[in-house]
């Protein structure tokens, strides 16, 4: 018999993983000279560019592992034994899940910061978008199938969900099967986990914090268990980290629950270099070079979050296109944070934290007040606090300025 793993793409690291994870559309300068609709038309660009990060790169080597470890059962002697069980299962008699689990974890991390498009990325570098065709058994395999948890937890819904998939992508008929056989959960167990032993490497279950405020959270866990030791299959959960409270809540949710767990990132070297590499995409017919203080405003008006600062570079330039101003600078960012995100605001900047920001400002105006008139240094203020101070008194804001930094007035 065919070993299936040599059917899987030679597993890569280092520099050839983040060359084969990374996406870089074409961009082209002149396009900067089209009409409105060719550039804001392009601008869709934006959401196609990856640049791998250290999350990435975990997670493209635990799917990796996972895979290669479930598709090695299903050439072993337990497994034909395990179909034997499986069918037995479908009659509705006794059975027994003989072949044991290959693995299951969680990739847990906040909405937005990128976890999704990492998955996708390794899949597609794992699997290479192809079934695996084995010709002596005349089977079929989906390396990786991604599944969305039912918004109810319904574990039927859930089970004939990966039988529709199935079919979606093998073009068979199980699904169809199960609705007129009128099969109960326990049939569907048995059915999906029959399904899963001869056509599934990986499942990939999707929004599973889905089972946190759900009656029938544990109970779908419990089914993916019984899936796991009746198939040999290695499951994946991807949730937000409200789940986590869930799963913490008993040990054998816990020990299910062992993965990968992500927040929003830091300002570190790998956000500025993300924030240049997107900034290189600008439609606008006035190019801006990014400069230290823009990085520094996307961090903290995005809060870390990838998908932010992809919105907010995004609908500045669909606002400076539209409105002539045909430039990418603070200016029109800003525009785009207030008009267009305004709804993140309070997830962005949390009320703790904005009430913070304002005491350490009241202080820090208080001491200028107090430094300033002896001529004492002010360059350990922020510009902020030296334009309130500004505004409080009807000073003008240029000469206090003078006092911190160089100042060059330009004409307009």
């Amino acid at each position: 018999m065919t070993d299936i793993t040599t059917k899987l793409p030679e597993m890569k690291s280092g520099d050839k993983l983040i060359a084969a994870l990374a996406v870089m559309p074409q961009y082209d300068e002149n396009i900067c000279g089209q009409n409105h609709a060719v550039r804001l038309m392009a601008l869709s660009d934006l959401y196609q560019i990856y640049v791998p990060s250290q999350m990435s790169l975990e997670i493209y080597s635990k799917l990796y592992l996972a895979l290669l470890r479930s598709i090695q059962k299903k050439s072993t002697k337990l497994a034909i034994k395990q179909r034997y069980e499986n069918y037995k299962a479908i009659q509705q008699n006794s059975y027994g899940g003989i072949l044991g689990g290959s693995d299951s974890f969680t990739i847990i991390g906040t909405s937005g910061i990128g976890k999704s498009t990492a998955i996708s990325r390794a899949i597609s570098l794992i699997t290479e978008n192809q079934i695996i065709e084995m010709g002596e058994l005349s089977t079929r395999i989906i390396p990786c199938l991604i599944v969305q948890c039912p918004f109810d937890s319904s574990v039927k819904g859930l089970l004939l969900e990966i039988l529709r998939k199935v079919d979606e992508t093998l073009d068979s008929r199980y699904y169809p099967y199960a609705l007129k056989a009128r099969a109960t959960t326990d049939m569907l167990i048995g059915s999906v986990s029959q399904v899963a032993l001869n056509h599934i490497g990986m499942l990939i279950v999707d929004e599973i914090q889905n089972v946190v405020n759900s009656k029938n959270g544990k109970s779908l866990i419990g089914a993916l268990t019984q899936l796991i030791n009746n198939s040999g299959i290695s499951i994946c959960m991807v949730g937000t980290p409200e789940s986590t409270v869930f799963f913490e809540s008993a040990m054998q949710l816990a020990r299910r629950s062992v993965g990968l767990q992500y927040t929003a990132m830091s300002y570190n070297e790998y956000f500025q270099n993300l924030c240049k590499i997107i900034f290189r995409y600008q439609f606008l017919k006035n190019y801006t070079e990014i400069s230290p203080a823009i990085m520094e405003w996307l961090y903290e008006h995005s809060a870390g979050v990838i998908s932010v600062v992809v919105a907010l570079i995004h609908d500045a330039q669909e606002i400076a296109i539209l409105t002539g101003k045909e430039v990418l600078d603070i200016g029109t960012l800003n525009e785009a944070y207030q008009q267009r995100l305004s709804l993140l605001h309070s997830y962005i900047e949390p009320p703790i934290v904005q009430k913070k920001t304002i005491t350490k400002r009241k202080k820090a105006v208080a001491k200028i007040e107090s430094q300033t008139d002896n001529n004492v240094d002010l360059e350990s203020y922020s510009i902020s606090a030296i334009a309130e101070k500004a505004k409080a008194e009807s000073l003008d804001v240029v000469d206090l300025l003078k006092k911190v930094c160089n100042v060059i007035e330009v004409a307009v």
